[in-house]
């Protein structure tokens, strides 16, 4: 009993001490995010809430609680935003149709032939070892008025004289999907990179058709890759504005919220409505992310 009680003494002593040691393990991290995460959203949303200073000029907000900025910002861009979302969602999907039998393809049938599959894993990286805007540009002059594809496509009347390839929604939802191609592929490959293969070998051992082996067994499996590589992609892609801006490859007619945003900091000095879009946008992507979590039974990602 004394021996239990001197244990006892002696774990409750340490308790507080393994608490200190923890907490200062923590501090880096706690002062990094307080630095240069909590501190500049709440910077954001006070600037959200500013009012134009009484016969002021342009850029001139002074502090207030203009809950109005959120609503003048959804009716005045109402269109942008939900541009943004629904490239953002188609993107996402014709990258992941595109990743999927890359990264099937390199992590199962290229398995047993390693220079194979570090050579295709090299090939999927490769892309960011150049820059993004260099990659958007070279795609810029591929679709330019008088590239050589607009010229194949006028003369095969695939395209009229007049029509144009850059600016259309076609061209930028293409930009997107393949500056964004790496982020679906490489978590597809690591989810099924770890696939055991004697489970496709029982399906076909049980005369299961190669399909129904796919749909039950590896797909299922796959699930969580699938929720890493479109939250890694569809995040960037709805608040991406180099794609879609006319330096690159979109119009005024394709433009989407991150351009909206760009303009209102930049260029018109709104501060308020800028600051106003970027909250809604965070906010929007949070509850999506969330209810797309949950609806695919990955929740342990939260």
């Amino acid at each position: 009993m004394a021996q239990l009680a001197t244990r006892g003494k002696i774990s409750a002593a340490g308790q507080p001490k393994k608490s200190r040691i923890v907490l200062l393990l923590l501090l880096p991290g706690m002062i990094y995010l307080g630095l240069f995460f909590i501190t500049p959203f709440v910077s954001l949303i006070t600037t959200s809430l500013q009012a134009p200073i009484p016969g002021g000029g342009i850029g001139q907000y002074q502090a207030g609680f203009e809950i109005g900025n959120y609503a003048f910002v959804t009716g005045e861009y109402l269109e942008q935003i939900v541009r943004s979302f629904i490239y953002a969602t188609v993107a996402t999907l014709l990258a992941l149709a595109f990743s999927y039998p890359i990264a099937y393809f390199i992590a199962v049938k290229a398995r047993n032939y390693p220079i194979l599959q570090g050579l295709m894993l090299t090939l999927v990286i490769a892309p960011f070892f150049i820059s993004f805007l260099l990659r958007t540009f070279a795609w810029k002059e591929i679709f330019g008025q008088d590239s050589w594809l607009s010229t194949l496509l006028r003369d095969t009347s695939f395209m009229a004289q007049d029509e144009f390839l850059l600016g259309t929604p076609m061209v930028v939802i293409f930009g997107l999907t393949y500056n964004f191609i790496p982020f679906m592929t490489l978590p597809l490959y690591t989810n099924l990179e770890r696939l055991d293969t004697a489970l496709l070998e029982a399906g076909s051992d049980l005369y299961a058709k190669p399909a129904n082996t796919f749909w039950k067994v590896t797909f299922p499996l796959s699930i969580p890759g699938i929720t890493s590589g479109t939250l890694l992609t569809f995040i960037p892609i709805a608040g991406d504005y180099v794609t879609a801006s006319r330096s690159f490859l979109g119009s005024p007619n394709t433009a989407m919220l991150g351009n909206v945003i760009e303009s209102n900091f930049l260029r018109i000095q709104d501060y308020p409505s800028a600051s106003a879009l970027s909250v809604m946008l965070m906010a929007a992507i949070v509850v999506l992310v969330a209810i797309y979590i949950r609806r695919t039974g990955t929740e342990d990602l939260l």
